[in-house]
């Protein structure tokens, strides 16, 4: 007799961990403004600060509307009052097409290239090309596909496709580029696909309605669209959207587009700019392209040059410049570099061109409010009187130090194996991490002490050196 052995195999299925950080302003999603342009006290991430967000919001309309340029905006206030979410909020507003650029004032001096030509490279970031070209494609539902892989080597392999649309079908021969473009989407009857004729590039956009009851193994991600109507083959209008600084360096390095993605860019020649922009403008007489003005801001402004402000004078006034967007925080203070004391460290010429938005402090309803969005964001659960407590300590010493109290505050509150963060745990947080007003005590009584211990042992030093100088003084009298 013989005996059957079973072994049973056991599979562990484990989830795949997503990378999922949150940022300072990864909760804003636009203006919260109404068709009206009035600001509501909370909406899209934004909380309070209605005057300034309105005055952002007709600037985002100005844009839009292409009726801005050669203009600057200064947004002013106080620290942590919320001057790059409105940034951020205007970028979120225009939409993807836009082209946003973000730097810091400090950057121009820290990369490795003129200060001229970061600021020109940030400039033409934040200026964007839409082309238009027409192209020809295919578009139908796969009817059948059929691939034939001979088992010589050196035949390549063969095959046909049948597709459709509402109106007509035809067959095609495929060759062995199209094959493996196909095999690469994984490509089956009842796909309704799209086959650019230039590149040979195939698109799949999704499953044929016809095809949804089938008996066959889905995902949830499967998309199912119609099929087409009118002619297989088909003309149409592509749009890019490239920005003129891709355009430049593209066109300044040998390895092209690749050059994208080396990181350093280096210094452009001015000749190359030249005849991109003689070329663009050739596009736009031809009907082939537009500019699409884009934002670039800058925060920080007060730390830059008086070279830097001549520049941006003279940047700001050129035909396709885009919109400036500049903050600082400083009121009556040096413009960098020299002894000339200027509103918001900006020279008064170039004050005359700027549109000044200004933000005030969070009252406390709008510091809950703010903290209550933050801890959704980052996907704490705090109680009422943590919150009341967060609200307390941000409003006595600053907004961010209270965010940034959150997230410690619920791993405490995990490890004690509690779901919703409790007064205690931001006591506990409050303990650990010090503000600055705290910390600024502690070092200054330290200070103090090291400067006391430092006359005393100098006091001892001056009269052991007087002593020893009387005594041999006296030594040699009585010789």
């Amino acid at each position: 007799m013989t005996t059957a052995t079973t072994s049973t195999a056991t599979t562990t299925v484990r989830d795949i961990p997503k990378l999922e950080r949150t940022s300072a302003h990864s909760h804003i999603r636009g203006l919260g403004l109404t068709t009206e342009l009035d600001a509501r006290q909370k909406s899209e991430g934004l909380v309070g600060q209605r005057a300034a967000r309105k005055a952002a919001g007709v600037i985002v309309k100005m844009i839009q509307s292409g009726k801005i340029g050669g203009r600057a905006v200064l947004i002013a206030g106080e620290p942590g009052t919320g001057k790059t979410a409105i940034a951020m909020a205007m970028s979120q507003a225009l939409g993807k097409e836009t082209p946003f650029t973000m730097i810091a004032g400090s950057e121009v001096f820290s990369l490795e290239m003129s200060k001229t030509e970061a600021l020109t490279q940030a400039f033409r970031r934040s200026i964007g090309v839409r082309i238009k070209e027409e192209t020809e494609i295919l578009e139908g539902e796969v009817v059948d596909i059929h691939i034939d892989r001979p088992a010589a080597a050196t035949a390549g392999p063969s095959g046909k496709m049948t597709m459709k649309t509402t109106d007509m079908e035809t067959s095609y021969e495929l060759g062995a580029k199209m094959i493996d473009s196909l095999t690469k989407e994984k490509v089956t009857a009842g796909d309704v696909i799209s086959i650019d004729k230039a590149t040979g590039k195939v698109t799949k956009l999704g499953r044929s309605f016809a095809h949804s009851r089938d008996y066959e193994v889905m995902g949830p991600m499967v998309k199912f669209v119609t099929t087409p109507g009118g002619e297989l083959q088909q003309r149409r209008e592509v749009v890019h959207t490239v920005t003129l600084h891709e355009i430049d360096v593209i066109n300044s390095r040998a390895q092209g587009f690749l050059a994208l993605f080396a990181g350093d860019t280096g210094e452009i020649k001015p000749e190359v700019r030249v005849q991109i922009n003689q070329k663009v403008a050739e596009w736009r007489e031809e009907g082939k392209a537009e500019i699409v003005p884009g934002v670039l801001f800058i925060d920080e402004v007060h730390m830059l040059d008086l070279e830097c402000f001549s520049f941006l004078n003279n940047a700001i006034e050129s035909e396709m410049s885009p919109l400036l967007i500049v903050a600082t925080n400083r009121g009556i203070t040096n413009i960098r570099g020299t002894d000339i004391k200027s509103p918001h460290g900006i020279p008064i010429d170039m004050l005359d061109r700027l549109l000044i938005i200004s933000t005030s402090a969070y009252e406390e309803q709008d510091i809950k409010e703010i903290l209550q969005i933050r801890a959704e964001e980052e996907d704490v659960d705090l109680d009422e009187e943590a919150l009341l407590l967060l609200t307390e300590i941000g409003r006595s010493t600053t907004l961010r130090y209270a965010i940034q109290l959150i997230t410690p505050a619920s791993l405490i509150c995990l490890k004690r194996k509690g779901k919703t963060v409790s007064a205690a745990d931001v006591k506990k947080c409050y303990d650990l991490f010090v503000d600055v007003t705290r910390s600024t005590e502690y070092l200054s009584g330290y200070t103090d002490s090291m400067f006391e211990v430092s006359e005393s042992a100098s006091t001892a030093t001056s009269t052991s050196t007087s002593t020893s100088a009387s005594t041999s003084t006296t030594g040699n009298e009585m010789e």
